[in-house]
C-alpha cells in the first residue's frame, strides 16, 4: 500500500512539472562578474532540488560513516548477548539431561559474556558438584559471590543444597540461617532448614520448624508428627541424666504429645531408670487412657531397681489394682497379663503371678513371659520347670 502511494505521488509530481513547464515563461538570472548565467524557472527548480538531494545524501553518508564504529560495536554486543543466552539455555538443557560436563562448559561461556554471570556461575557450580569436582565447584561459587547482593538468596540456597547433599548439616544450617536473617522465610527454605537442623541434632529447632510447617500445610501431617515425636524423644534422652532436668523437660512437652505412645514409652523408661516410679506410672496411665498401646502396657510391669521397700510395696499395689481394672476391659491382652504377672511376682503373690503369666502365653508366646516364669520357678525351687522355660525363651526370636 505504501509503495502504491509513493508511485502515485511521483506520477503526480511529474505531471505537475510538465504542466508547470508549459505555462511558466519566467527565467532566473545569475550574475557573478564577469559571468552571467540565465536559465528557465523550471531548470532552476530542478537544479535546486538536485543540489538539495546531493547535499542530503552527502550529509547522510557522512553521518553513517561516523556512526559506523558504534553500529559495529552494537552489532557485536548483540551477537555476544545472543550467544550468551544460547549458551545459558544449552547449559540448562545439558544439566537437566545429566550431561554435567557439557553443562559446566556452556555455563562457563555464559559467565564470560552473558548478562547474568552470577546465575551462570551457580549453574556451573552445581554441574561441577554433580561430577564430584569440589575444587572447581568452590571456585565457581566464589565467582558467583562476586556478583553482588542481587544473587545472595540464590547463592545461599545453592550453598545449602550442596551442603545437604554432602551431609554437611552445620554448613547448610548456617547458610539457611543467613538467608532467613536477611528476609522473609519461604516454605522451600524452611523445609531445607528443618532437614539441616535435624541432621545437626538441633532438636529444639526441629520441633519449632515442624510445628510451623505443619500449621502452614507445608509438609505431610504424618511426616510432621514423626519429626515432632523424634524431637521430643531426643530431648527427653538428653535430659535423662538427672531427675530434676528430666522432670522439667517432661513438663515442657505439650499435653497432646504426652499421650503419643512412643514419647510416653521413652518418658516412662527414663523415669523408671531415674527411680521416679510414680511419675512413670502416671505417664503410662495417662497415655493408655488416650490410646491403648501394648508397648506401654509391657512397661507398666517395670519398676526401678533401687526403690525403698515401702515405696516399692505401695507402687506395686497401686499398679496391680489398676492392671486388674484394665483386665476387665482387655481380658485377652497378652502384654497386660504378662505385666500383671510380673507385678504379682514382685508382691510375692506366687499363684496369681503364675496364672497370669501362663494365661499370657496362651494368647501369645513371648520370651519375656517365659523368662519371668523361669525366675518364678527358681524362687519356688522348681529347677526343672525353670530350665524348661529358659530353653523355650532361648528358642523364641
Amino acid at each position: 500500500m505504501r509503495s502504491l502511494a509513493w508511485l502515485l505521488a511521483v506520477f503526480a509530481a511529474a505531471v505537475a512539472v510538465v504542466i508547470f513547464a508549459r505555462v511558466e515563461a519566467g527565467y532566473v538570472l545569475f550574475v557573478y562578474p564577469p559571468y552571467r548565467v540565465e536559465m528557465s524557472m523550471l531548470l532552476a527548480g530542478i537544479a535546486l532540488a538536485a543540489g538539495f538531494a546531493v547535499l542530503h545524501f552527502v550529509v547522510r553518508l557522512l553521518a553513517h560513516t561516523l556512526a559506523l564504529p558504534a553500529h559495529v560495536r552494537s552489532y557485536r554486543e548483540r551477537r555476544r548477548r545472543e550467544h550468551a543466552h544460547a549458551a545459558l539455555a544449552a547449559a540448562l538443557q545439558a544439566y537437566f539431561e545429566g550431561r554435567y560436563a557439557r553443562a559446566e562448559k556452556e555455563a562457563g561461556l555464559a559467565h564470560e559474556s552473558g548478562p547474568a554471570p552470577g546465575l551462570a556461575a551457580l549453574l556451573a557450580a552445581r554441574a561441577a558438584h554433580e561430577m564430584r569436582d569440589f575444587e572447581r565447584r568452590d571456585r565457581w561459587l566464589e565467582r558467583a559471590e562476586r556478583s553482588g547482593e542481587r544473587l545472595q538468596a540464590a547463592r545461599l540456597v545453592t550453598h545449602a543444597e550442596l551442603a545437604l547433599e554432602e551431609r554437611d548439616f552445620v554448613r547448610a544450617r548456617d547458610a539457611l540461617r543467613s538467608l532467613h536473617g536477611g528476609g522473609p522465610r519461604h516454605i522451600a527454605t524452611m523445609r531445607m532448614l528443618l532437614r539441616a537442623e535435624r541432621g545437626a541434632a538441633n532438636w529444639e529447632e526441629v520441633l519449632r520448624l515442624a510445628t510451623q510447617l505443619a500449621k502452614r500445610d507445608a509438609i505431610a501431617p504424618a511426616l510432621a508428627e514423626e519429626y515432632k515425636v523424634q524431637a521430643h524423644i531426643e530431648l527427653l534422652n538428653r535430659a535423662a541424666g538427672s531427675r530434676p532436668a528430666f522432670e522439667s523437660r517432661w513438663r515442657g512437652v505439650p499435653s497432646r504429645d504426652r499421650s503419643q505412645p512412643r514419647i510416653a514409652s521413652a518418658a516412662a523408661r527414663h523415669a523408671t531408670a531415674l527411680g521416679a516410679a510414680a511419675l512413670a506410672r502416671e505417664v503410662i496411665e495417662q497415655a493408655l487412657a488416650a490410646e491403648w498401646s501394648p508397648q506401654l502396657v509391657s512397661l507398666y510391669g517395670e519398676l526401678p531397681a533401687r526403690l525403698d521397700p515401702a515405696e516399692r510395696a505401695g507402687e506395686v499395689r497401686a499398679r496391680i489394682e489398676r492392671a486388674e481394672r484394665w483386665l476387665a476391659a482387655h481380658p485377652d491382652d497378652p502384654q497386660l497379663l504378662a505385666s500383671l504377672g510380673k507385678l504379682c511376682a514382685q508382691a510375692e503373690l506366687w499363684g496369681k503371678a503364675r496364672s497370669s503369666l501362663e494365661a499370657s502365653l496362651t494368647f501369645e508366646e513371648s520370651r519375656a513371659a517365659h523368662l519371668e516364669l523361669a525366675r518364678l520357678a527358681e524362687r519356688l525351687g522348681q529347677g526343672e520347670e525353670a530350665q524348661r522355660h529358659y530353653r523355650r525363651a532361648a528358642e523364641l526370636p
